[in-house]
């Protein structure tokens, strides 16, 4: 990582924690906060719902371990979430986090929500006339497919058609609407974007594994899900009203076990769809994290325990964050591994 040789002690600490999904972060985050009096922020884009528990792999509360979490249970499943609402939440937490003379770690796999955080992204006031165009170009997804869609993208925004999947229909729509809206490609607006530098000192850790490990935990997550009830849960949701055209019902897990319940594949196919997409998904965050700035990667094969890695962290903390005060309280032979937006 190559910080800026500016000083940023004028600057407030934060401590990012991410990775692709089932890499471990979870615990660790927790293990960190004990070591740093830190308060973690939730960059999730299903953990802030409600009732979606299973499919989220959210945290428990006792796993927690006492240490305040944000952003966890804050929203109805029948509400829309997207990047501007985490970040204007996320900031009131940071403030929060601040208040309580404690150090944020923002944890969680949702690369463009932590970026927008980091850099305070600038979001332009959505116009009244966006939903009538939205609606039209969803409505030409569902008529004539992902695909007709993509390729609209592709001959305004050759850059963002080659870094967003075509069944990504939500982000090829916004992409889409930005450019109808101010005639400049969202890739540009991202360009200029990026450049910003961060009102932040932070640091951006990256925890992953081999490729095989983490397809393997993957799949096992997967498994876990549907021992403990994932199929009852996304039933329970599908019963209060939450239908495929929610943004949560898009998640990974409940649309596929959605299809199931509405008889539209068998639930093998589901599970097989499942981890297959997670593991798809995995690959297009660690994408996501190699093209950003100031990244610290923790990869799990390079130390032996757990402990060797949240060791890694404190040292590169003590050294770069000063104004963070460490507190060691691991050894190497251990390896244990409903709210408004306020802390758990």
């Amino acid at each position: 990582m190559n910080m800026e040789d500016k000083p940023q002690s004028n600057k407030k600490p934060l401590i990012i924690l991410t990775g692709p999904t089932a890499a471990g972060k979870t615990a660790l985050s927790v293990r960190l906060a004990q070591a740093i009096h830190g308060q973690i922020i939730s960059a999730d884009s299903m953990q802030v719902y409600r009732h979606m528990d299973i499919g989220t792999a959210k945290v428990r509360k006792e796993e927690m371990q006492g240490i305040p979490h944000y952003l966890i249970d804050v929203l109805d499943p029948k509400e829309p979430f997207d990047v501007v609402r985490f970040q204007k939440l996320a900031k009131t937490a940071l403030q929060s986090v601040y208040d309580a003379d404690a150090v944020p770690i923002v944890v969680g796999g949702t690369g463009f929500y932590i970026q927008a955080l980091l850099y305070d992204i600038q979001f332009q006031e959505e116009p009244e006339t966006s939903l009538d165009y939205r609606r039209t170009l969803q409505a030409l997804a569902k008529e004539k497919g992902a695909e007709y869609l993509h390729d609209r993208l592709r001959d305004v925004d050759p850059e963002s058609a080659d870094k967003i999947h075509a069944n990504n229909i939500k982000r090829v729509i916004r992409a889409l609407e930005f450019h109808h809206q101010t005639g400049m490609p969202i890739s540009e607006h991202n360009r200029i974007e990026r450049e910003r530098q961060s009102p932040y000192a932070f640091l951006y850790f990256v925890l992953t594994d081999s490729r095989r490990t983490l397809y393997e935990r993957i799949d096992q997550r997967v498994d876990d899900m549907l021992r403990e009830g994932l199929v009852e849960e996304v039933r329970k949701l599908k019963e209060s009203g939450c239908g495929s055209d929610l943004v949560s019902m898009q998640g990974l897990g409940y649309k596929e076990i959605l299809c199931y319940l509405n008889g539209e594949c068998t639930l093998d196919e589901a599970i097989y769809i499942m981890k297959r997409d997670t593991r798809h998904f995995a690959k297009r965050q660690l994408t996501w994290f190699r093209r950003e700035r100031e990244v610290l990667w923790m990869n799990r094969s390079d130390f032996p325990s757990e402990d060797a890695i949240l060791n890694a962290m404190l040292d590169i903390i003590a050294e770069r964050l000063p104004i963070c005060q460490v507190q060691r309280t691991t050894t190497e032979e251990s390896n244990d591994g409903t709210n408004n937006g306020t802390p758990i």
